[in-house]
This record gives C-alpha cells, structure tokens and sequence, in this order.
C-alpha cells in the first residue's frame, strides 16, 4: 500500500509539474529603432503583440521598447537579437551588410514593384531561396515597406540627370548601388539619423517610402518628392521582425505553436497591406506642403534603364558568392508577379 501511495504521489507531482510548465507566464522583449508613434509600431507591432497575447490566453507578454530605449544603434538590433540581449526586434536588413545577401534579391529594382504586399507575401512563399540568411535567428517576418521615393531639399527630380553629384542618404547596399546608378553619391545612415542630415545639408535628399515622412517630418524638410508610375519605386529595403532562438526554443510546444501562428506565411498578407495602407498619409502631407511628382511611364523607363546595371552587379556579386544570382532574380520576379495576380 505504501508503495502505491508513493507512485501515487509522484504521479500527481509530475502532473502538475507538467500543467505548471504549460502553463507558465513569459515576457518577451520587443526592441526597435523608431518611436511609439511610428505606424511600424502602432499598426503592425502593437497590434502583433497583443493578437499573440489574446492567442496565448495571457501566458505570453510581449513588452515593447521604442526608440533604442533598451540602448545600442539601430545597426546593433540583428546582433541584439542573436545574441539575447533581447527576445524580439524590428529592424532594417541593410544595417547590417553581408549577413542577409540572398535577401538583397527582392530590394532590387525592377523586383519589388512598389507593393508592400506583394513582395511580402512573394518572400513568404519562396522562403528556400533565402532561408539560409536567417539561421541564427527565428523569423516572424520579413517584410518591404513600399519602396523607395526621392525626396529632394530644393532640387525636383525629373530625370536621372537631376540627380547627378548630388549627396543621397541610403539604408543599404542595394540603395547605395542605384543611386551611384543614377549618378548620385550614397551616404549609408539609419533613418532616424535622416532629419538632421537633412536641415545641415550632409544630404540633398534620400530614398525612403512615404511611409515615414509624418514620424520625421519630412514634408517640413524637403521640397519635392518624386514617385514612378502605378506607385513604381526605386527598389526598397528589407525589414525583419526576428526572435532569439534560445528565446522560442525556451517556450512550451503551444507557446511555439503561438508564436508560429503568428509569423511569416500566417501573417504576410495582414502587414504586408498594412504597410501599403501606410504610405497614403505620408502622400497627403507631401502634396499638402511640398511637390510630389509623378513620373510618366516613358520617364520612368528613363530610370530603370539606368537601374538595370544594379540588378547585373547583384547578380555577379551573388555568383561570386556561390549562389546563382540569375536563377535568383528570376525566381523573385515570379514570385512577386504571383503575388499581384499576375
């Protein structure tokens, strides 16, 4: 009978050992480079956030820190991440050259066609083609924002001659590659650094989205913004949501199973529209305070003419690297064309 009693009792502990593991609370870190007002955060990461708390019925709290309030530049988020300093970060892929190269593929002009969606939803479904840059980090989401626009100080941009000599901030490698393209000369920088480059003149101008003009009040520090035809850009950047790995491993199976539910192909579509719905509130207070120009089709021809050496120096610098840079960028354009219906 003892010994029943015993086996009994351990039975029991174990059980509610198990429930206890289950059931466990978690905090997750959340770290990034803009502030609590940026729709980064208040249109994807907030409501990211809170649906994967709904999800996990409060067993996981997800604590946001705006602005690098937990320290560090915005270039140090990936290895933040990485190396646990924090669970969680939202950062720019080309803060950090050379780690994400297969990624390159879809900021490339001429493969990113000027949706958010589209090219989220593409990256999503043709994960084998760059999976290998995200080993050392679990991905939530990669995502674009709309791509890139000129916004220009004093000088409008109507032609790639516009553009010549002149100083252009960039956010990586392949934006630094188009503007020398164009003629221009990139100064690499952190968008949060952008404003102050502006109003001393370090930068005549810089390729951002639309998006991000109202957080930095950009319609306050330029003049003309130019744009291609049918909302076509001039590349865009590439943006992780990435998680520590010993972070998610750390989580009970129905934790991971929430955290999955809540990552790449489960919520492209959901951010991806929501960084295109973003753009049209940075559109308004340009044409409400400064020129926005929109280019024909033929003048837009006129750029990408000019942009089709940096798909070609990708793609070399891609095979040079063991990858098969023109197999990739077919594949991307497949993928995005799929993504648009197309």
């Amino acid at each position: 009978m003892k010994r029943i009693m015993s086996v009994a009792v351990g039975l029991a502990t174990a059980t509610m050992l198990a429930a206890s593991a289950s059931a466990q609370e978690v905090t997750l870190t959340f770290h990034h480079f803009l502030g609590p007002k940026a729709p980064a955060q208040t249109k994807m990461i907030e409501p990211w956030a809170k649906s994967v708390e709904e999800a996990s019925g409060g067993r996981i709290k997800v604590e946001i820190f705006p602005a690098m309030s937990l320290g560090g530049k915005p270039p140090e988020l990936y290895r933040q991440a990485r190396d646990g300093v924090v669970d969680i970060v939202w950062t720019v892929l080309g803060y950090t050259p050379g780690v994400f190269p297969r990624t390159e593929v879809f900021e490339l002009p001429t493969v990113h066609r000027g949706s958010a969606k589209e090219t989220t939803v593409a990256i999503a479904n043709s994960w084998d083609l760059i999976k290998d840059d995200f080993k050392d980090v679990k991905p939530i989401l990669v995502h674009t924002h709309g791509g890139q626009v000129f916004h220009m100080v004093d000088k409008p941009v109507r032609t790639p001659d516009d553009l010549v000599g002149m100083k252009l901030r960039t956010p990586s490698r392949i934006g630094g590659w188009t503007i020398e393209a164009l003629g221009a000369e990139p100064v690499g920088m952190p968008v949060p650094a952008l404003p102050q480059a502006l109003s001393k003149g370090i930068v005549a101008g810089a390729l951002i989205p639309f998006e991000i003009v109202a957080p930095l009040k950009i319609q306050e520090l330029t003049k003309h913004s130019t744009e291609g035809p049918n909302s076509y850009r001039f590349g865009t950047a590439t943006f992780m949501i990435g998680m520590n790995n010993d972070s998610y491993e750390s989580l009970p199976d129905d934790l991971k199973k929430v955290i999955d539910d809540h990552s790449m192909g489960n919520i492209a579509e959901t951010y991806g529209a929501v960084w295109d719905a973003s753009e049209e509130g940075g559109k308004k207070l340009i044409r409400e305070n400064s020129e926005l120009i929109t280019l024909s089709d033929d003048e837009y021809a006129v750029f990408e003419d000019k942009m089709a050496p940096v798909v070609e120096r990708w793609v070399a610098d891609a095979n040079g690297n063991g990858l098969d840079g023109s197999g990739m960028v077919d594949a991307a354009r497949a993928a995005v064309a799929k993504a648009s219906g197309n």
